[in-house]
């Protein structure tokens, strides 16, 4: 008798679970018929003919996380990869253990208001060079640390960062994830690793997606790569994260190499001749929900 009942019940719930989903996911494809048209707010197609006057292009500094790695302004620049006009970010070995690359941060800055969505993409292609016509895919270098996000640095990261793509390469083997930091205070994330989302990625071009979404109040941020999503995040995530204090982000894309908190042993660092990050686009639309 028990075991009949037990299982009528698990059916009722199962029901119930699914049913539940089911109106979920069809309130959320009906919210999202009721939105608004998309609005260009911000575009870079990095034509062969124009220029990076709407980034800032960084200059004589190391990365926050490689005092091996240090950031020249002439290694961001227009250059063509397969067939395409791109923002291109070149690292190489400098001397010894020391290592130049490209940084850049957009002028354009954004967040939702209320009942607004905003979406950033990029189509973006990690490769290596060994010669003058010799390519090594992004897995077989060791040490290169690319990535695309959007943060407020003013008082971090008391408003906020949002990693779309951050990749590590291990020499035969690569790492992909989105990440999230928060702190009330300068200087302090709260989040630890809570809010990484690893995600598995090939060689090759990809297109990455982040959508910042406040409606009436309630802020979510999530992450597609190829159309696919493969992280959400609301405030439930860690019970230290405020994404209702994100605020002002600018676009950043640069390509790390190093680490000094263990990542990487930076004695085995291998990025051939250079080790490229090309961006095809960035574009940023916003809607009404």
């Amino acid at each position: 008798m028990f075991v009949k009942f037990f299982g009528i019940l698990l059916l009722i719930l199962s029901s119930s679970a699914c049913e539940t989903e089911e109106l979920a996911i069809e309130e959320a494809t009906d919210l999202d018929a009721k939105a608004g048209p998309w609005v260009r707010q911000f575009t870079d197609n990095f034509n062969s003919n124009g220029n990076l006057n709407q980034w800032e292009r960084t200059h004589n500094r190391a990365d926050y996380n490689s005092s091996v790695c240090n950031y020249k302004n002439w290694n961001s620049e227009i250059a063509s990869l397969d067939g395409s006009s791109c923002l291109r970010l070149q690292a190489y070995k400098k001397s010894n253990n020391n290592y130049e690359s490209g940084h850049v941060k957009s002028y354009f800055n954004f967040h939702p208001g209320n009942n607004e969505e905003y979406r950033v993409r990029a189509r973006i292609k990690l490769i290596a060079k060994n010669g003058t016509n010799s390519y090594k895919g992004f897995s077989e270098t060791y040490g290169a640390w690319p990535a695309f996000w959007s943060v407020n640095e003013t008082n971090w990261p008391t408003r906020g960062e949002s990693d779309i793509m951050e990749g590590y390469s291990f020499g035969n083997s690569a790492r992909f994830a989105s990440n999230l930091f928060y702190g009330a205070n300068t200087s302090q994330n709260q989040l630890g690793t809570s809010a990484e989302r690893r995600y598995n990625l090939g060689e090759g071009w990809h297109t990455y997606e982040q959508r910042w979404i406040n409606r009436n109040g309630w802020v979510t941020i999530q992450v597609y790569v190829d159309g696919n999503r493969v992280a959400s995040y609301n405030n439930n995530v860690d019970n230290d994260l405020r994404l209702q204090n994100f605020k002002n982000h600018n676009i950043i894309l640069n390509l790390n190499i190093g680490s000094d908190t263990g990542i990487f042993n930076n004695s085995r660092i291998n990025i051939y001749w250079n080790t490229y990050m090309y961006v095809d686009y960035v574009r940023v639309d916003k809607r009404t929900i």
